[in-house]
């Protein structure tokens, strides 16, 4: 794709300048890629698309407004839409450009789009390449909206993980970026789950494999997040750095940071590689910019945001192989529910062809471990009449004790006669109500 001679010095400018923002600075030349994705996230429908230069955000030539139902996908009378208006200005910027170039008199028209274009700058040498940057955006306000709202499931246990991993809260914003939090987001690359891992990079930090994978579990894969940047951060030395590698990888950063050190503007204009296309370019303006819809809501849905309950269930971490139904049987729990929150479970072990490995997180529902303790308890009391004291009792029950919010718990202080279950299978963590 061509690039005109000056756009790398229009990108850099001012970058020198920055404006601190906690952990995470927002060089001045990124605001006007943060101000798009802020539009988009939080402005823009999915009824719209807008069409623009994709190297100078700023440059919008139109926002064309779909007609009839909307829906994820187009309907065909959209597609075409979409297609004509955009043969349209990119014949225009053909035109202009070719009348720059051949030193022909503007109409009104040309005039007002050459102003758009390059408002300041030399006109001819920013029309070059630019009928190619056109690029197509809809509008994800009513998706980001939707995440805001599931957010609320596991925000407070996002930033508990980053913050016990001595990392910045606000990572917690990322999967705005990634899944809307969609539990089930699968992208063309083979990225999974709400934070979008590949198996490849996933196999790294946390447990993938052919019974388990922790990238359908949004907490086990937070932690495998942590894991992630922590390591990218210690690579790279800076967020914006080790932010864009969630997009572009380690070792692709690895080579922009030799080509420019920290100046994080050189490497969004100059850095060439073929991997290092739009959507790595603006990952970190869109992490920002994802920051500052969900840290101002109000500011963007006026309606209000309804968010969810935070997660509450109960979690226990087996200590010996253990096959789902057995799992449900004794933890009085029925086997369909138990598969139901616990998506990280393959095929082979939802249907007891193999058994869930020691060292297993595994979701209950909520109240469960409660229950067992209440159960444990007058257990106890039974055994202490006259007539049970010969009755066995040398099965523990693990129970959640008093916990912070997303913190864990473990507390072992209740015996069961075996007639009531064998549970001494697994050590508990508990989420705070």
């Amino acid at each position: 794709m061509a690039q005109s001679a000056d756009a790398s010095s229009r990108l850099r400018a001012m970058s020198s300048v920055s404006v601190a923002s906690g952990m995470f600075p927002k060089p001045v030349a990124l605001e006007t890629q943060v101000a798009f994705w802020r539009n988009v996230y939080g402005v823009w429908s999915r009824s719209q698309v807008v069409l623009h230069d994709n190297r100078f955000l700023d440059v919008i030539y139109e926002v064309i407004q779909l007609p009839g139902n909307i829906t994820e996908g187009y309907t065909p009378i959209q597609k075409e839409l979409v297609r004509e208006r955009t043969a349209y200005w990119q014949s225009r910027l053909r035109d202009l450009e070719q009348k720059v170039s051949a030193g022909i008199p503007l109409t009104q028209d040309d005039r007002r789009l050459a102003v758009k274009i390059s408002p300041r700058g030399d006109l001819k040498t920013a029309l070059l390449g630019a009928s190619e940057r056109l690029r197509g955006q809809r509008g994800l306000r009513e998706r980001f909206k939707r995440g805001l709202e599931i957010s609320g499931r596991y925000d407070r246990h996002f930033r508990e993980i980053f913050r016990h991993a001595g990392l910045p809260e606000d990572l917690a914003h990322l999967p705005h970026v990634e899944s809307s939090f969609q539990t089930q987001a699968r992208s063309s690359a083979g990225a999974v789950g709400v934070w979008q891992f590949t198996r490849g990079a996933a196999e790294r930090f946390m447990n993938v494999n052919t019974i388990i994978d922790e990238r359908l579990d949004p907490i086990a894969s937070a932690h495998g997040a942590a894991r992630y940047l922590s390591y990218a951060y210690g690579k790279l030395g800076s967020w914006p750095l080790a932010i864009t590698s969630y997009n572009h990888g380690i070792s692709g950063m690895m080579r922009a940071k030799q080509s420019f050190g920290h100046d994080f503007m050189r490497i969004v204009s100059d850095y060439d590689h073929p991997q290092f296309g739009f959507a790595s370019r603006n990952f970190y303006a869109e992490f920002l910019a994802a920051r500052e819809v969900a840290s101002q809501p109000e500011r963007f849905f006026a309606e209000g945001i309804r968010y969810e309950k935070p997660l509450d269930w109960d979690r226990v971490v087996i200590t010996q192989n253990t096959f789902v139904s057995t799992l449900a049987r004794q933890y009085a729990t029925d086997k369909s529910q138990l598969i139901a929150l616990n998506a990280a479970w393959s095929g082979p072990a939802q249907s007891d062809r193999a058994a869930l490995p020691a060292g297993t997180a595994v979701w209950l529902p909520s109240g469960t471990l409660r229950q067992i303790a209440h159960r444990a308890q007058q257990n106890r009391l039974a055994a202490q009449q006259p007539e049970n004291k010969g009755a066995s009792a040398h099965v523990k029950v693990s129970y959640p004790g008093n916990v912070k919010a997303g913190g864990t718990a473990t507390r072992t202080n209740a015996s069961l006669s075996p007639k009531n279950g064998n549970y001494k299978l697994a050590k508990t963590q508990a989420f705070a109500r």
